[in-house]
């Protein structure tokens, strides 16, 4: 273990893990609400369109909210057909009413079933298994089981198979898992433990944790995402992705010290 390092890092996440800087951020729509089931679908549909600004992320989120009536559980669970007329001028990016409509048509589906998302992951994996890879291709599949899937839909849902980082699904996880009371991540699922979470990496977090020497591997891919995971569960095994906030602050933040 480099001590160095580690220490470095510690205290990068003691500085960018609070409140103060989520205010930006696409986690801060989630925050607004308290029921869990609120939190974890405003979480989810806001970690699948992030890309791009934050900004147009967050009124986007908005928008959403909105159209949901400001009850995303309640409106989910009691829509009808009709309600969903509302979601078709909906699009962010390649994001579009094809897929809104089927995202709605899931989310229905399983929280008429089911109590909470938490299942949709925590049913593919078990307390020994040493990540959340089999959770996020068991996700997957389950996401796309019902009749009529868009096939087109399925590149907004990242699975382990396609070699994808899971960037946002993994980002989804480490806001709903992660507990440590400092007012960021949520902690509502119990299922899945800390210790299994894999890093979000998206551009800023590859280059930081390239320059600090963290990950070789040449390629930006699945095999990354482990590779990198591995060297921050050295430093601390039971919650290796708490430092997504000192690598994130890091690239974003302060890019200008790491050019």
């Amino acid at each position: 273990m480099n001590f160095q390092l580690k220490q470095f890092l510690d205290e990068k996440v003691v500085q960018y893990n609070t409140p103060a800087f989520i205010s930006d951020d696409p986690i801060s729509l989630p925050h607004e609400f308290s029921k869990k089931q609120d939190i974890e679908i405003v979480g989810f549909w806001l970690a699948v369109l992030a890309w791009g600004q934050r900004k147009t992320i967050i009124n986007k989120g908005r928008e959403l909210i909105a159209l949901m009536d400001g009850a995303p559980h309640d409106f989910m669970v009691n829509h009808t057909e009709k309600d969903r007329e509302a979601f078709l001028p909906f699009k962010h990016r390649t994001f579009q009413a094809i897929d809104t409509l089927y995202f709605l048509e899931f989310l229905q589906h399983f929280y008429k079933r089911n109590e909470s998302l938490e299942t949709a992951f925590s049913q593919h994996i078990t307390p020994t298994d040493t990540h959340v890879g089999k959770a996020l291709e068991g996700f997957h599949d389950l996401f796309f089981s019902l009749p009529y899937a868009p096939k087109r839909t399925r590149k907004h849902i990242a699975t382990p198979v396609r070699k994808s980082t899971c960037k946002r699904l993994n980002m989804f996880l480490r806001w709903m898992v992660r507990q440590d009371n400092k007012g960021v991540d949520f902690g509502i699922w119990k299922t899945i433990k800390p210790a299994q979470l894999l890093i979000p990496l998206d551009v800023h977090v590859d280059r930081v944790a390239r320059k600090l020497n963290l990950v070789t591997r040449k390629q930006t891919d699945w095999k990354t995402v482990l590779e990198l995971t591995e060297a921050l569960r050295s430093l601390d095994p039971d919650d290796p992705v708490k430092y997504d906030f000192a690598l994130f602050a890091l690239g974003v933040v302060e890019k200008h010290h790491l050019s």
